[in-house]
């Protein structure tokens, strides 16, 4: 088996179209990703990490307007949407009441999904060659630590992948917040 090839965001969108699992760099770590619309893709990257699919999946996208119609805003305070909105492009993920576009293969056994609008470089690229949201879930097997370079990701791993997305994480020191959006309170520091 040999490597997945390494790929710029522009030819990675139809990759990502026909239903390919990609590694890419995030703000801290190297991610999975793949069209959140896709069953037979998600279904994929998770059984790559061997990760249930009721734990749910992240969302990253490039902008709020490309996770229009997946999330449902009217339940959310509007203090809350305020500081969402002020806090985005960054690295802090949101937990916000999902609209029944949102699928169970992404938002697991919850009623929301965890969504982040990112200011990485790639991200941003990818989002936008791609047209839209991407799952965003650390490019790890189940119980091993998440890769912060491209070196350290699982070597079975990158043979399994369809593709690997040029780039550098953004430097974090660990994966990002993630908050409820109803009530503020930190599921993961």
């Amino acid at each position: 088996m040999t490597n997945a090839p390494l790929l710029a965001p522009i030819d990675a969108a139809p990759q990502l179209r026909r239903g390919a699992v990609l590694a890419y760099p995030t703000e801290a770590v190297w991610g999975l990703g793949c069209d959140p619309f896709d069953e037979a893709a998600v279904l994929r990257l998770l059984a790559l990490k061997d990760r249930p699919v009721d734990k749910g999946l992240i969302l990253i996208a490039a902008a709020r307007s490309q996770l229009d119609g997946l999330l449902d805003w009217d339940r959310v305070p509007a203090a809350r949407r305020n500081e969402i909105d002020a806090s985005w492009p960054g690295p802090n993920t949101w937990v916000v009441p999902a609209t029944a576009r949102v699928p169970r293969w992404i938002s697991g056994v919850h009623a929301g999904v965890a969504v982040r609008v990112s200011a990485h470089p790639v991200v941003i690229a990818l989002c936008n060659a791609f047209g839209g949201a991407l799952v965003s879930t650390s490019a790890n097997p189940a119980g091993a630590p998440a890769p912060s370079t491209l070196s350290s990701l699982d070597p079975d791993l990158r043979t399994r992948l369809d593709g690997i997305v040029e780039g550098e994480t953004g430097g974090l020191d660990r994966p990002t917040v993630i908050r409820d959006a109803l009530s503020g309170a930190a599921l993961r520091l």
